[in-house]
């Protein structure tokens, strides 16, 4: 099969499409034969430096968290789907290629509403959404949410969700454009971080949860913002890994600072985050009070471009690519 490898540590241009040997599923998984993979930021991170999540995980030769096609083997314990079963899946690697093999738990069924592509939006923005918002932060109905990035797959993603489940939702972004995208898709307000300062913009509203994938200085604008009990949620640290803070500001107002990594995570964790959004988030697309919105789709071989599209930051939701 073909598949797109990271043929050594670098730029774009390490990945190369090539011929590699088709995977069999063991006793617990299903062969997906691919139609469309998701681009992640944490893709670029991985052909960087492919043994970036240490050695709890597998060094990557073939990137992409993940896909969405159709079963065409099945593992002999295999109990949850049949073969032709249409599902999207998450993954820790190996979803650039024309097919995967996943372990079923980790396998949803493709909402019917939504093609493939579509389908290849959903799992590492809401898996990462549910376990990090609401099981680590447990955001609630009736709170207020600020997400950094609010034009990312998973800002996007993560806005819908809080708005479908009675969260009024606030975000950041760096043109117009994208602040006219996120009051279309119906933020209370939005900020260009290029023209104005978001500490001054919210510092009337009383926010409960900050979704942050910056990091650096927004970190202590982050603790300043939060009302009482309030909980900061790092997923990544694009600006600096490296901040300062006023501990003060944690003590006296009763905060929480937490943050994940989604990919390391053991099958067992995944799994059931996987039950909880099938059971909470599968409505919400089925009824499309939530949807996939799709940037750019490139063909398998153009990897590399659609790394530099996401290493811009120009596009607003998902870069998908396809087999």
């Amino acid at each position: 099969m073909k598949a797109i490898v990271i043929t050594e540590a670098g730029g774009p241009e390490v990945l190369q499409l090539q011929e590699v040997e088709k995977p069999l599923p063991n006793a617990q998984e299903v062969l997906i034969k691919v139609e469309a993979a998701g681009v992640n930021r944490s893709d670029i991170l991985t052909r960087e430096q492919p043994d970036a999540y240490g050695s709890n995980t597998p060094i990557t030769k073939i990137p992409g968290l993940e896909v969405a096609g159709t079963i065409v083997d099945l593992g002999k314990n295999v109990n949850q789907f049949s073969l032709q079963d249409k599902v999207c899946a998450l993954v820790a690697g190996n979803a650039y290629a024309e097919y995967i093999c996943v372990d079923q738990r980790l396998c949803l069924p493709i909402p019917e509403n939504l093609n493939f592509e579509e389908a290849a939006c959903l799992p590492e923005a809401i898996f990462t959404i549910w376990f990090n918002l609401f099981q680590q932060a447990q955001l609630k109905s009736g709170e207020n949410l600020l997400v950094h990035g609010g034009t990312s797959g998973v800002g996007v993603m993560g806005l819908q969700i809080a708005q479908a489940l009675g969260i009024t939702t606030y975000a950041t972004a760096g043109s117009e454009k994208k602040i006219a995208f996120l009051k279309e898709i119906g933020v209370t307000k939005a900020i260009n971080y290029k023209k104005e300062d978001f500490e001054i913009a919210l510092k009337e509203v009383p926010l409960d949860v900050i979704l942050d994938m910056v990091g650096g200085d927004y970190t202590d604008k982050n603790l300043e913002l939060l009302q009482l009990k309030g909980r900061l949620v790092n997923i990544n640290a694009m600006k600096s890994a490296q901040v300062s803070i006023n501990l003060w500001k944690v003590i006296s107002k009763n905060l929480t600072i937490t943050g994940s990594l989604l990919k390391p995570q053991p099958i067992k964790v995944k799994s059931e985050i996987g039950k909880a959004i099938k059971e909470n988030i599968w409505p919400l697309l089925t009824s499309k009070k939530v949807k996939p919105y799709i940037y750019k789709i490139f063909p398998l071989n153009e990897a590399s471009k659609a790394h530099q599209l996401m290493e811009s930051s120009d596009h607003i939701g998902k870069i998908i690519l396809k087999p």
